[in-house]
């Protein structure tokens, strides 16, 4: 079976149902750095911007994407020059796109000086990143882990491998040559993004060397913008039955092939230090002020999907859709909602919160999109203080009793202390501190038990909620409802 990329698609025709790029898109100038270039940042800030270079004719937006964690992306795009299809699910069709807009990915694991030289062209104006929020390597107190080993290393010197760490060192590189203003847009699902990465950034420089990093924080004061961002699109991972049939829509093998709903979403600060693609004119939102967008997001739609995961899981659902299809655990998704956010929710200007908690759940009962209930339940550490934790919090600060929020902490907890679920399903613990949960709830009975192992963890819980008593009693009582035992 031929392989997609340039040549193959020169014998391709689009049809009502498969969209190629434009003229000129597979051949464009790189203007974008990308950390993370996964299946989320393909599915959708690479299209907006492969959108905003049609609008405008502007060719000069292509985008180099990083990839820390293994060569894979690398190995899937390069040979196809780059390009790739997106596969839109839903009940009303299937259309398939072909992006253009990557136009390299370096490993630097074995690149290191590939990526300092994008770091040090002036043509590129804009950092973009999407690498989850344990990519960030923060401590519990939020702030940059200086004992992890790779940050460590990264301080003292040796070719960077964290995430904050390459980003340091590349600024360090850029200030050293070309000495151009540069954007970094973080596009991750963490409250204030661009004001967290920015502080990141500003502990390791004050971890280096005082007069080093003096001297690389003043030039990132003065030419470094880090705008926060909100962005939305449910990306689950694409299945080999996506590849067959996107194969037999377009006659080619895409390795490099994502799958996505029809809904989008960018919204972004417009804090920009240098140019950047027209991208309003792709959809996307630019305003003064993300937070109430981002707070609305995490809470209403992240914190209802983490919740609905854990229930799913729990009851051997495989997908998100199939979760939603039993009435039950969608009631609970429901009351979450309404009786828990929306009533402390400041809402965007023009924003109904109730319609958009509505058609959050509609999206999430998509049956075209398998998005994985284990999938989204990775990484429960890193997400429930911003998903559902924040809630607890402000509901609490009000005299307001969080039922429902605290439910979808007592499913996490009950999913952690399960191997299998009702039907016998696996259940696997995937997160940076899997041994110490692992450790404290599998396989434990007892839901007293389980609920102070884990409300033991300060990193996810604080000081402050293991000490409420209603708080405790609410996991307690709805653990041992949810257990598989």
């Amino acid at each position: 079976m031929n392989r997609l990329s340039k040549a193959g698609l020169a014998q391709a025709r689009p049809t009502a149902d498969v969209q190629l790029p434009p003229p000129g898109a597979a051949d464009q100038s790189i203007g974008i750095l990308h950390f993370g270039i996964g299946a989320f940042h393909r599915a959708h800030q690479a299209v907006f911007t492969e959108d905003a270079a049609v609008a405008t004719g502007e060719y000069r937006w292509g985008i180099c994407g990083v990839t820390q964690r293994s060569p894979a992306v690398r190995e899937q795009l390069l040979p196809q020059d780059g390009l790739y299809g997106l596969l839109v699910r839903s009940p009303a069709g299937n259309p398939l796109r072909i992006v253009a807009s990557v136009r390299d990915v370096v490993y630097p694991a074995g690149q290191e000086g590939a990526l300092d030289a994008r770091f040090d062209d002036p043509a590129v104006t804009v950092v973009t990143l999407t690498v989850t929020e344990k990519g960030y390597r923060r401590d519990s107190h939020g702030r940059l882990d200086l004992a992890d080993p790779l940050v460590a290393a990264d301080v003292s010197g040796a070719p960077a491998r964290s995430t904050v760490g390459q980003l340091a060192r590349g600024l360090q590189r850029r200030a050293l040559g070309c000495g151009a203003p540069v954007t970094v847009l973080c596009c991750d699902n963490l409250t204030s993004n661009g004001t967290v990465l920015a502080r990141l950034v500003n502990d390791f420089c004050q971890a280096l060397p005082t007069a080093e990093g003096d001297r690389l924080a003043g030039w990132i004061a003065a030419n470094v913008t880090f705008p926060c961002s909100m962005v939305d699109r449910i990306v689950p991972a694409t299945t080999a039955v996506d590849r067959e049939f996107a194969r037999s829509m377009l006659g080619l093998l895409d390795e490099g092939l994502v799958v996505a709903e029809p809904f989008t979403q960018w919204v972004i600060e417009d804090d920009f230090a240098a140019d950047r693609p027209a991208w309003q004119l792709a959809g996307v939102q630019f305003t003064k002020d993300v937070a109430p967008y981002e707070t609305m997001k995490l809470r209403i739609l992240n914190g209802a999907h983490s919740t609905l995961a854990y229930l799913g899981a729990l009851s051997g659902y495989a997908t998100v859709a199939e979760t939603v299809a039993d009435e039950a655990l969608l009631s609970v998704a429901r009351d979450l909602i309404a009786q828990d956010v929306i009533p402390i929710l400041e809402p965007p200007d023009g924003t109904d919160l109730a319609a958009y908690g509505a058609r959050v759940l509609d999206r999430f009962a998509n049956p075209a999109l398998a998005h994985r209930t284990v999938q989204i339940a990775m990484d429960g550490s890193q997400k429930l203080p911003l998903r559902l934790l924040g809630t607890v919090r402000d509901n609490l600060r009000l005299g307001r009793h969080p039922r429902w929020a605290a439910y979808g902490v007592a499913a996490w907890m009950a999913y952690l202390a399960s191997p299998h679920a009702r039907t016998g399903m696996p259940l696997p613990i995937d997160d940076p501190l899997a041994d110490r949960l692992a450790g404290r709830a599998r396989g434990k009975t007892d839901p007293s038990a389980v609920v102070d192992g884990l409300l033991g963890l300060t990193e996810v819980f604080g000081d402050d909620l293991p000490q409420v008593d209603w708080f405790r009693a609410e996991l307690v009582g709805a653990v041992g409802e949810l257990l598989v035992r």
